[in-house]
């Protein structure tokens, strides 16, 4: 079974699906390079209107494998930066995608799935689902994702959920324009069809202009940032509390940074 389904309708809607519900659709090296793959093949297909990002499962996405990121902290720091550079790029090609993307996010998004619903034109939302920008709580930060999703809420928003790493609601998400709509679970299908067909009613050369255009007179990330956010999330993978972060989680204990009263 795939990691990530891909189709194209005859309307020219592409749709990428998460497909590792076993795993709340975490993504590890491989899925990013196949969603770096099709969202290049797609951004280049001349029959494609609209690019639609789901997912299979009660999650949208845990975010980053836990069991990737801490293979990852044992590697060197050269590899750790190549290997952030891949998802930076999977966050810089789903923004820059020319055509308009809707992320429908049915389920719980966290960490970096925060940032894939960030790099989004429109998102909608399931009153089921829930976000955090868990990072902090693993002695990481949301480094790679962290223009988008300050774009996205605003840097005041951004700082209370990085420093807190709190769970949030869909509602929530709405309120701080994380999403532009919150619907009933068995209404996220009807929502998403209602706007995919109102966006379609427009011209697709008008289209691409308005999304070039609104990247244009804000501009969401360079190549120093890039280097920049890149640059950390290496450092704190192989850094000592992220190590211990991660060792905390999977032995199912508290990081030596909680003191206890």
């Amino acid at each position: 079974m795939s990691a990530l389904l891909a189709s194209l309708d005859p309307r020219g809607v592409a749709t990428l699906t998460l497909n590792r519900p076993e795993v709340h659709n975490a993504f590890d090296d491989v899925l990013i390079a196949d969603l770096n793959r099709v969202i290049a093949e797609f951004s280049l297909h001349p029959e494609v209107r609209l690019l639609v990002l789901r997912a299979e499962g009660k999650s949208f996405s845990a975010g980053a494998d836990l069991g990737w990121m801490k293979r990852m902290a044992s590697y060197s720091r050269e590899d750790n930066e190549a290997d952030a550079r891949e998802l930076e790029r999977l966050m810089r090609g789903l923004h820059e995608f020319p055509k308009p993307t809707l992320a429908l996010v049915q389920g719980a998004a966290y960490g970096g799935a925060v940032g894939l619903v960030s790099c989004c034109d429109i998102a909608i939302a399931s009153e089921a689902a829930s976000f955090s920008l868990s990072e902090a709580k693993l002695g990481l930060a949301p480094a790679v994702i962290s223009p988008y999703v300050i774009a996205a809420m605003g840097a005041r928003q951004a700082s209370r959920y990085f420093l807190s790493a709190e769970r949030f609601s869909a509602q929530r998400a709405c309120e701080i324009g994380l999403v532009h709509e919150v619907v009933a679970a068995d209404a996220l299908t009807g929502a998403s069809e209602k706007m995919i067909s109102t966006v379609l009613d427009n011209g697709p050369v008008a289209l691409m202009a308005c999304k070039a255009l609104a990247r244009k007179i804000s501009p969401v990330s360079s190549a120093e940032i890039s280097d920049y956010t890149t640059t950390l999330i290496a450092s704190l993978r192989t850094s000592q509390e992220g190590q211990e972060g991660l060792s905390a989680f999977f032995e199912k204990r508290a990081p030596a940074w909680q003191k206890k009263n």
